[in-house]
């Protein structure tokens, strides 16, 4: 009784020695300061009031109503491969869950197994084998079998936590992840929507360039009678035949585009090259949807970006606690119990035939922890990035929201006087052709006047499509679509 108290305590007296050893080298790991996230934005944003109304809780099908822009989101949230790309990757952030959760839970196996081995007379394990009584009525084998089956269990003691933190930084990812989802359907759904009404500024271009070819063409038609009148010169005829050849060479420019912004929208939609289906002759009435951005700290919920950066952050300090954990011992216990004879007919003969075993070990790192610790500094430095990150992020986004604040605004008013320069430069156009009818102005005036117009009535139509896209950019940076 006196030895195994003994040897009781000459067990616990080499423990918390190994204990010391294996974390006092620790002290020698310089702490790296890890700078704290801060959640803290501004109050409002620039002349904006702290009402908490927020457009990003609207559903995008309920955001944007025309039906064939519906229809192409519908379909690109199905089949755009990106996106099911990127869920395939939420599925292996998940399997590495439950990798991370099988780690420090026990593993049994069941072994199985079948050996014969001969082995010399004359040899120490030949000699007592030939001594050894064996069961009555059996006689010593020649060569010697050997066979096996047994559970086996191992389990290491997660003291440190270490295999924990490995499953809760997983989780973490693994969470983030599909935060980055849905980052991916916001910007999706944006660009369908930017691409969509690109495509109606085309239609409405190209039919401002038949217009105005109608226009020039008769305008050329005058001029021709002009010159059998002996009024104007060869000259005006040919600029005037110039002009109507560079605005016909416009409407193949615009046809090109189209083709391209269709393929666009395809490839988002996620199917081979088609006729898109839409509705351009209200695209003048187009409303800009009204817009309520909320205060600037709505942003750390509804933008999927900045969870997903605020995820990382938290897998990243958890990463930190594993590397520290790593400098720790680890403890473990592995057990095992089966069945073990020379003949598979004794296998089963309890409890000459049963074996059993049970081991405890400890193991830590104790010299060459240069690994260790150029883990656990890396460990560090992704934490102080993932504090960057997330700031920039949060930056990022609180900008997005300020600077299409201030572009709706202005393209708002742009688009007014434009709206007006295009109804005055329009009626330029019949005052030029009767001024030159009645020799009161020259071809260059009619000339120039309808260049003009036709100039204006391009920038009005670009001027819709921002404003239509900085709504549709402002959805997006508010943190819509997602859900």
């Amino acid at each position: 009784m006196n030895k195994k108290k003994a040897t009781v305590q000459q067990f616990k007296k080499i423990f918390l020695l190994t204990v010391i050893l294996l974390t006092t080298c620790y002290s020698c790991v310089p702490t790296l300061e890890v700078m704290q996230e801060s959640k803290e934005t501004p109050s409002a944003f620039k002349n904006q009031t702290t009402d908490t109304l927020n457009t990003a809780k609207v559903k995008w099908n309920d955001y944007f109503t025309d039906v064939y822009l519906s229809a192409l989101i519908e379909e690109a949230l199905k089949n755009n491969q990106e996106l099911n790309i990127t869920l395939q990757e939420v599925d292996i952030a998940r399997n590495e869950v439950r990798a991370k959760k099988g780690e420090y839970l026990p593993f049994v196996d069941i072994r199985g197994g079948a050996e014969v081995e001969k082995v010399g007379r004359y040899t120490s394990q030949g000699a007592n084998d030939a001594n050894t009584d064996i069961k009555p009525g059996k006689e010593f084998p020649e060569p010697l079998g050997n066979y096996g089956l047994a559970l086996e269990a191992r389990w290491e003691l997660d003291i440190w936590k270490k295999l924990r933190n490995a499953k809760k930084a997983a989780y973490s990812r693994y969470i983030s992840s599909v935060e980055g989802k849905n980052f991916l359907v916001t910007n999706l759904i944006s660009e369908i929507a930017n691409s969509y009404y690109e495509l109606l500024t085309l239609d409405t271009q190209l039919s401002i360039v038949q217009e105005n070819i109608g226009i020039q063409s008769n305008a050329l038609r005058i001029v021709k009678l002009q010159k059998e009148a002996a009024r104007v010169t060869e000259l005006a005829v040919s600029r005037f035949e110039a002009e109507v050849l560079h605005t016909k060479s416009l409407r193949f420019d615009i046809q090109q585009q189209i083709t391209e912004t269709e393929s666009k929208i395809n490839f988002l939609v996620g199917r081979y090259p088609q006729s898109i289906e839409r509705s351009s002759e209200s695209f003048y009435d187009l409303v800009p949807n009204t817009l309520l951005v909320g205060v600037p700290a709505q942003l750390l919920d509804n933008r999927p970006d900045i969870r997903e950066a605020e995820l990382e952050l938290e897998a990243a300090k958890l990463d930190i606690k594993v590397a520290k954990a790593r400098f720790y011992p680890s403890i473990g216990i592995s057990a095992g119990v089966g069945f073990e004879a020379f003949d598979p007919s004794l296998l089963l003969e309890t409890p000459a035939s049963l074996i059993y075993s049970l081991v405890g070990d400890m193991a830590g790192p104790l010299i060459n922890r240069n690994e260790i610790k150029a883990l656990y500094y890396n460990a560090s430095a992704k934490q102080i990035q993932a504090v960057y990150n997330y700031e920039r992020t949060v930056l990022n986004a609180y900008l997005e929201v300020a600077n299409q604040l201030s572009n709706i605004s202005n393209l708002e008013q742009s688009f007014d006087l434009k709206s007006k320069k295009v109804e005055a430069l329009t009626r330029s156009i019949d005052i030029s052709n009767t001024l030159f009818k009645s020799a009161r102005a020259d071809y260059m005036e009619v000339l120039l006047t309808q260049r003009d117009a036709l100039e204006s009535k391009f920038e009005l139509v670009e001027t819709k499509k921002e404003q239509m896209g900085a709504v549709v950019n402002m959805y997006r940076a508010l943190g819509g679509g997602w859900n």
